[in-house]
């Protein structure tokens, strides 16, 4: 039984028990007409002006996108991909015969890698490069729980041209070669962190 609607609220039910009927009438398969939905009285009014000059385009926070360009690498020239592809699969089935021996240290990666032909990265007190093209560290320490854990393994980075890298680790549960251009701050190796 439909309880009758009293008072002054009448029209505006009225409308929306049509509404509500209307729409179980369309047919499958016909597209439906979007209803506009009424602003709730919980929520803040949205600004009719425009959007705000803080936010992102894409509905991100205020400055994400400049403050997320060091985690970007660079853009690859043709050549420069196809170089640093070249050189990705001389290091893969490196780092595959060392993951499956058991190997991941540091030591012997760089060792396994320098017999390719490739040179250590050298840098001058002010961080400028001097020669060389080869990396080869630890890894990268990761927070768990309440402290920080360095992994076991090895973060491979081969800069091929100045705007192409070969980027790859070797650790205890896999490997991995990748090619990507330098990040602005930290060469072939994503930053861990954006400032």
């Amino acid at each position: 039984m439909v309880t009758p609607i009293r008072g002054r609220h009448r029209p505006v039910a009225a409308a929306a028990l049509l509404l509500a009927a209307a729409l179980p009438l369309t047919a499958c398969g016909t597209p439906r007409a979007r209803v506009a939905e009424a602003p709730s009285p919980f929520t803040a009014a949205r600004p009719t002006h425009g959007a705000s000059p803080h936010a992102e385009p894409a509905g991100g926070a205020p400055h994400e996108n400049e403050n997320k360009a060091g985690r970007r690498p660079g853009e690859m020239s043709p050549a420069g991909a196809k170089d640093a592809k070249k050189q990705a699969a001389r290091i893969e089935p490196v780092l595959k015969r060392l993951w499956k021996h058991h190997t991941w240290d540091p030591r012997s990666v760089r060792a396994a890698l320098l017999r390719l032909g490739y040179k250590e990265q050298r840098t001058g007190p002010k961080g400028e490069r001097l020669g060389g093209t080869l990396i080869v560290r630890e890894m990268d320490a990761r927070f768990v729980t309440d402290h920080y854990v360095r992994p076991e393994g090895a973060l491979i980075g081969l800069r091929v041209h100045a705007d192409a890298c070969v980027t790859a680790f070797v650790q205890k549960t896999n490997y991995q070669v990748t090619t990507n251009g330098p990040y602005p701050e930290h060469g072939c190796f994503e930053p861990p962190f954006a400032h």
